[in-house]
C-alpha cells in the first residue's frame, strides 16, 4: 500500500511537472509547432515514455494544458455570480462567456492556437468546441425570438477563433480593449438582430 501510494503521488507531481513545463514552453516559442514532446519531457525533467503514458500523445497534452487553464472560468461558469453564473439574464451572459473566450485565448495565444492547429480532423468535433458551442446554444435559445441558435452559436464563436485572435493581436496589434469592444459590439449586433425575413414575409 505504501508503494502504491508513492506512486500515485509521483504520478501527480510529474503531471504538475509537465504541464508547467508545457505552459513555459507554448509560452516563449514563436510557433506552437516548436513545441516537440522531447522538449516538454527535458524541460519537466521526466522520460519521454513518462509523458506518453500520462497523456497518450501531444493532443492529449495540449487538452490537459488548456483544461488545467481553463478551470477557474469553467468554475465561474458553472456555479459564479453574474455575468457568468446561470444566474445571469441570457442576454447579458452571452457576451459575458464569449469575453471570457476571448480573454482567455488572448492570456493563452500559443497554447490556444496549438489546439484548435493539432487537432485530427474537424476542428468543430474537438470536445471545448463542443463543450462552448453547447453552452452558448443553450443560452442563446432562451432569448425569446432569437431563431437558429446553434448556427448563431457557431458563428458567434468564429469571432474567437485562436487563429483570428493571434492575427488581430500579432499582426494587426489590436489592443485587448479594443478587440473586446468590438467583439461586444458584434455580439449586441447579433442578438438585437430580429430573424431573416423570407420571400413571405416580403410581400
Amino acid at each position: 500500500m505504501p508503494e502504491r501510494q508513492s506512486s500515485r503521488k509521483d504520478a501527480i507531481r510529474n503531471r504538475k511537472a509537465v504541464l508547467a513545463a508545457a505552459d513555459a514552453l507554448f509560452a516563449r516559442r514563436e510557433s506552437p509547432e516548436d513545441v516537440t514532446m522531447a522538449d516538454v519531457a527535458a524541460a519537466a525533467g521526466v522520460g519521454k515514455g513518462t509523458l506518453f503514458r500520462a497523456f497518450g500523445d501531444r493532443a492529449g497534452l495540449l487538452r490537459a494544458l488548456y483544461e488545467a487553464r481553463l478551470e477557474p472560468v469553467g468554475q465561474a461558469i458553472e456555479t459564479g455570480p453574474p455575468p457568468l453564473g446561470p444566474a445571469t439574464p441570457p442576454r447579458e451572459r452571452v457576451p459575458a462567456l464569449l469575453d471570457a473566450v476571448l480573454c482567455f485565448k488572448l492570456d493563452n495565444r500559443r497554447l490556444a492556437l496549438a489546439l484548435e492547429e493539432d487537432g485530427n480532423g474537424s476542428p468543430y468535433r474537438a470536445e471545448h468546441y463542443e463543450r462552448w458551442h453547447g453552452l452558448l446554444r443553450a443560452v442563446l435559445e432562451q432569448i425569446p425570438g432569437l431563431t437558429d441558435s446553434g448556427f448563431t452559436a457557431h458563428a458567434l464563436l468564429a469571432a474567437t477563433r485562436a487563429d483570428l485572435v493571434e492575427h488581430l493581436a500579432g499582426e494587426e496589434h489590436m489592443a485587448r480593449e479594443s478587440m473586446r469592444l468590438q467583439l461586444a459590439n458584434f455580439v449586441t449586433r447579433v442578438l438585437a438582430s430580429g430573424p431573416p425575413q423570407g420571400p413571405a414575409d416580403e410581400e
